[in-house]
């Protein structure tokens, strides 16, 4: 199965006691169609995902990112503390695909980047040029 969304929060690693990594993240899908009289209904789906693959990505699973995961969706049901039945969607994610990172990324533009990576590279080599590279 194939799902694309946006995070609603950043990826957590977590371990666990046998030390395998699983990284835990979660993300919204929207649809949105016309029905039978015309009306435009918006509708939106929470995933519960996890991800065992390698715990790196986390790296990059920000809030806000629109990521595309191929895997495997489920349900799950439980009571609560509160004694209420609850239930949830989950994705069992076998591939992420990052197509844009989180809006607050965003806030910086690319030139903003480089010029960021060519002072670095600078200080590092004690020359003080006005390339912008």
């Amino acid at each position: 199965m194939n799902i694309i969304g946006r995070l609603t929060r950043d990826a957590e690693v977590r371990t666990l006691s046998n030390e395998k990594q699983v990284v835990n993240f979660s993300i919204a899908t929207n649809d949105n169609y016309r029905n039978k009289q015309g009306e435009k209904i918006e509708q939106t789906t929470y995933f519960d995902c996890s991800y065992w693959i390698s715990p790196k990505v986390a790296e990059i699973l920000t809030k806000g990112a629109l990521v595309e995961l191929n895997g495997r969706a489920y349900t799950s049901a439980w009571i609560g503390k509160d004694g209420e039945a609850h239930a949830g969607l989950n994705f069992l994610t076998s591939q992420i695909k990052l197509h844009s990172s989180s809006k607050k990324d965003n806030n910086t533009s690319p030139s903003q980047n480089r010029a960021t990576t060519a002072k670095s590279k600078s200080s590092d080599n004690d020359k003080d040029d006005d390339l912008p590279f």
